[in-house]
């Protein structure tokens, strides 16, 4: 109808997803037949009016359309623009603070725009009554007359205009003192609103945040004096903000959001150096090596950095320093807190705070955690880095019937309970309280629910949201078209995170991040607030109670162990209440069972294989829940002579309460330090690095994603100048590709290795020719010859922050460098397979160059399997760790299978005075290089291995994930441990380190 009679219709809240059906009227393919025009629309043909207009509006802040619908429609930008926010937050602060100066301001607005309407009128008229008159001008006195009056009354309204334009210039100047605190506003609204570049569940409105903001003028204590006035509205809206935020961020994203409040604030105030947060977020990302001489107690990546840190004004003498002086600066980065006492530098008094941050980048990224929390107390204050604890009640005075409560989940947590609870406490219990969790068909079940929530003033949560996405596109229309809902209604979401949630319900709701106690002593407090004397007391067997506090123990650490990444699990658990739950039974029905004697292997296998286990995907993940239980559950646990500890060292004991109430249970349980060290989870001290280390490079790279793209700063390049300098210098340092056919021909008959190189020749060629070709086309786009696609953007800003590639990444082996360090990797590749052709197969094999080196372990097995006639599914692979530590040690290859370089052990290190697996020494760092490996084909049948520990061999520190991707094969160890020590302790080795 719309395109027939002409009418301008709009499309509202479309998404990156445009139906082709409306591609023709995109594309203006009008046709005509005769005097007719019309268009084809899907099987139809509509006539077509000239008249009619189409509009399309979407909530995406920046969608992915395809370059058609570019080209096709007009993409006009309506965000709000910083300084644009920054004068509707002036207007709504100077109304609250000055009510009498805005309406004076409104009322000069109003004026001086009906005064200049009435200016153009009079102009109007006096050009019509010129153009209407006939005859001599000067004998028509009526237009004289009119003349002198249009003359007098444009005279009147220009003096108007002039004494406006001066009043609205003192309104002006004194409405410029409340700009400070519409500045703040605007850049805190900003901050809020970039952080769904790190999840999706991060959308926060502009009426959102004006709430905020509102609300903040009303808390703030008043004061005669402007500015402290001023300083007060700005505290408690910094705080305000940060608050609102933190409810609904994940606890691994608060320091982020603090730090990159802190910095655009001082970004505003002009007080932060470019160049500095530069290198802080990305380091060296040249590709070329320093030139200085490099240390050998600092590594590779951390020269790098001091090198570029070098070359900023404050710490010119870096270097110098560094080589004169080595003895002070290793002692002060082998130190435990090297943030908290001077660095060594003797040309510069002190350094400020971020630069402080500088520095520790270089050398101590793990310490970069505590030293941030420091910077951002030293500027903003101490309450910035302790987040507000979840209070349900405030959670329920902050929503509204119109603004819906969503929990984000996080594994291990479910807020249900504890809506039960706000409810019963509210007086919503009972029946007014409906639950249900969604999940296919149950659409219009949740929609009648929500039909007599709305009416009859229920609650209404519905759970497991992101089991039936497609479906809250038909919640959110419907909650658009709730006009006058009961005041007492309140619809509650839960959901994991998820790109597909609708942003109108995220941006229209209140989020709240939930997630399980952190630390120990919390998890297991929080298991027992909800065990009951009762459920104590549905056992008579004297066993029970000191096995729940087991069981609780055990639970607690399984959940806690995942705070270490990948050392702690190879892949991410929900681990949550109803496992507790089903062991809690498991333990009781079992013992009530045997009052004797306790099932151990029953209880064991039930709840490390069933319960905890049927959660477990991962072999080596299962090997460390059954070991926890081996270590926990047995007769030991009540030896009256040598009393059993969870744990024990100087400061603190885990151990066992044999029998008391459920209140003395949690007497013992508030008695326990509040933080942990990992060792009390069998992990090594160090691990506490890994994770401090990971946390701060995930920060880094979010930091990274939220930053504006600006001009480089050094050297006056700008940021296109970098990316095309970048781009140039890969090119010229990538290879041509390698004639695989002449090489085939060469070999004659190849052996099983052979094909292994052909194949891994074939898969360097793709890289190579991707490598080659997408740079030329960034050149060439960076020139305006082509246009820039979004993966040539993507890849620009790859190489201008010194990460690697997403379509480079594809077709070579798994990593997690850098491109500076990957490139020294691509560059070593190609060395082995060159030498390989021209000399033959390397005495040391370098594992970690090959893209498949699980095929090359393969072909090894089959070389053997020929050699001596084997059956191949027989034949296995075993390993043995050499004396060797350099591959020029080794003048020749063994008879069966080789030896191999390049592998790090995880967790623990090797000793070559006992030639075996030994604990980390303190401070050393997780990853230790592996002497040069031996890997022996052998029938099975003849493999007996004793004292050995059955190592997993991972592509890189990032292990294995879900789909069991990572994984190379498994190396035999020796130990002189038991090996339930080292798998408590995550030991792997890994082919390819991060930097």
């Amino acid at each position: 109808m719309a395109i027939t009679y002409g009418f301008p219709f709009l499309f509202e809240d479309v998404d990156e997803y445009i139906d082709p059906v409306i591609d023709n009227v995109l594309e203006r393919n009008i046709k005509t037949a005769g005097s007719r025009k019309f268009i084809v629309l899907g099987d139809k043909e509509v006539d077509f009016d000239p008249n009619f207009r189409l509009y399309m509006t979407s909530k995406l802040s920046n969608p992915t359309y395809s370059a058609k619908v570019f080209g096709s429609c007009t993409v006009i930008n309506y965000s709000v623009t910083l300084k644009g926010l920054q004068d509707q937050l002036l207007n709504v602060v100077v109304g609250h603070e000055r009510r009498e100066l805005e309406e004076q301001r409104e009322r000069l607005v109003q004026e001086m725009s009906s005064n200049k309407t009435l200016l153009k009128e009079l102009e109007d008229t006096l050009l019509r009554e010129l153009a209407s008159s006939t005859g001599m001008i000067l004998d028509n006195t009526e237009l004289i007359k009119t003349l002198e009056e249009t003359k007098t009354k444009a005279t009147e309204i220009a003096q108007k205009l002039v004494l406006a334009n001066q009043t609205a210039k003192d309104v002006e100047q004194s409405r410029d003192g409340y700009r400070p605190v519409a500045k703040c506003g605007a850049i805190l609204y900003f901050v809020l609103a970039e952080l769904s570049v790190i999840n999706p569940m991060y959308e926060y409105s502009l009426a959102a945040f004006l709430e905020v903001f509102n609300t903040s003028l009303d808390r703030s204590k008043t004061d005669p004096v402007l500015s402290k006035r001023l300083a007060k509205i700005s505290d408690t809206l910094k705080y305000s903000v940060y608050c609102y935020a933190c409810t609904g961020l994940f606890e691994r994203h608060k320091l982020m959001f603090s730090l990159q409040m802190t910095i655009k604030l001082m970004e505003g105030d002009e007080t932060m150096d470019p160049t500095e947060l530069d290198f802080f977020l990305k380091g060296n990302t040249s590709l070329e090596l320093p030139g200085y001489p490099k240390p050998d107690w600092i590594s590779l990546q951390g020269w790098k950095d001091l090198c570029k840190l070098g070359e900023f004004t404050a710490f010119k003498s870096l270097i110098q320093e560094i080589q004169s002086n080595p003895g002070a600066w290793r002692k002060w980065i082998d130190h435990d807190a090297p943030e908290t006492i001077a660095a060594p530098l003797t040309n510069v008094s002190s350094l400020m705070p971020f630069q402080n941050l500088c520095l520790l980048r270089c050398v101590r990224p793990d310490r970069v955690y505590n030293a941030a929390t420091s910077f951002v107390i030293s500027q903003m204050g101490e309450k910035y880095v302790m987040p507000p604890v979840i209070n349900y009640q405030s959670v329920f005075e902050q929503s509204s019937p119109t603004t819906a409560v969503v929990f984000i989940l996080s594994p291990g947590a479910d807020p249900a309970s504890d809506v039960a609870k706000l409810a019963e406490s509210t007086g919503f219990g009972g029946n007014r309280l409906k639950f249900l969790s969604l999940g296919q068909g149950q659409g219009p079940i949740a929609l009648q629910l929500l039909e007599m929530a709305v009416a009859r003033g229920q609650w209404l949560m519905l759970q497991n949201c992101h089991l039936l996405v497609a479906w809250l596109r038909q919640l959110e229309k419907v909650l658009d078209k709730i006009e006058k809902p009961h005041k007492d209604f309140r619809l509650w979401l839960t959901t994991e995170p998820t790109s597909s949630f609708p942003i109108g319900i995220l941006q229209r709701s209140l989020k709240v991040v939930t997630e399980p106690p952190n630390g120990l002593k919390l998890n297991l407090r929080a298991t027992y607030f909800r065990v009951t004397e009762d459920m104590l007391a549905e056992s008579p067997h004297p066993a029970f109670r000191p096995l729940a506090y087991v069981l609780a123990f055990f639970h607690a650490v399984v959940q806690e162990r995942s705070k270490y990444g990948k050392i702690g699990w190879n892949v991410k658990y929900d681990f949550n209440e109803s496992d507790f739950r089903v062991s809690f039974s498991t333990l009781k029905i079992y013992l009530n069972k045997s009052m004797d004697k306790i099932p151990w292997s029953t209880l064991r296998y039930l709840i490390g294989e069933t319960t905890y286990g049927g959660r477990v995907t991962d072999e080596y993940d299962r090997r460390v829940v059954n070991t926890y239980l081996e270590e926990y559950m047995g007769d030991f646990v009540f030896d009256t002579h040598q009393r059993f500890f969870f744990f024990k060292n100087d400061a603190v004991q885990y151990a066992v309460p044999l029998q008391g109430t459920r209140d003395e249970y949690l007497s013992v349980v508030e008695a326990l330090p509040l933080t942990n060290a990992p060792d009390v989870f069998g992990l090594h001290p160090d691990a506490e690095i890994g994770y401090l280390t990971n946390f701060v490079r995930d920060m880094w790279a979010h930091l990274v994603a939220l930053q504006p793209r600006r001009m480089a700063g050094a050297g006056g390049m700008s940021r296109d100048d970098m990316i095309s300098n970048t781009a140039k210098e890969i090119l010229s340092r990538i290879p041509q590709a390698v004639d695989v056919l002449k090489i085939r021909k060469h070999f004659g008959t190849p052996t099983p290795t052979q094909i292994v190189l052909l194949q891994e020749l074939e898969r360097w060629n793709l890289l190579v020719e991707r490598m080659a070709s997408s740079l030329k086309d960034l050149q060439r786009a960076l020139k305006g010859e082509i246009g820039m696609s979004q993966k040539l953007d993507e890849l620009a800003s790859n190489l201008f922050n010194g990460t690697l590639p997403t379509q480079w990444k594809t077709l070579a082996p798994q990593t997690e460098k850098s491109l500076g360090s990957w490139m020294a990797h691509f560059e070593r590749r190609y060395q082995q397979y060159t030498s390989w052709i021209k000399n033959g197969e390397p005495n040391v094999m370098w594992l970690s160059g090959l893209h498949v080196p699980e095929s090359y372990l393969t072909a090894l097995v089959q070389v053997a399997c020929r050699k001596n006639g084997w059956s191949l599914d027989r034949s296995t692979l075993y390993t043995q760790v050499t004396e060797f530590q350099d591959p020029k040690e080794v003048t020749e290859r063994p008879a069966l299978g080789c030896y191999i370089e390049g592998l790090s052990l995880e967790g623990a290190r090797w000793n070559l005075a006992t030639g075996s697996l030994d604990r980390l020494i303190p401070g050393s760092g997780l990853v230790q290089p592996l002497p040069i490996l031996r890997i022996i084909p052998i029938e099975l049948a003849k493999l007996k291995l004793i004292n050995t520990f059955k190592t997993p061999v991972y592509t890189t520190s990032q292990r294995r994930n879900a789909a069991g991707v990572g994984w190379v094969f498994d190396a035999d160890l020796a130990t002189k441990n038991h090996p339930s020590h080292w798998v408590l302790q995550g030991v792997c080795l890994v082919m390819n380190t991060t930097d």
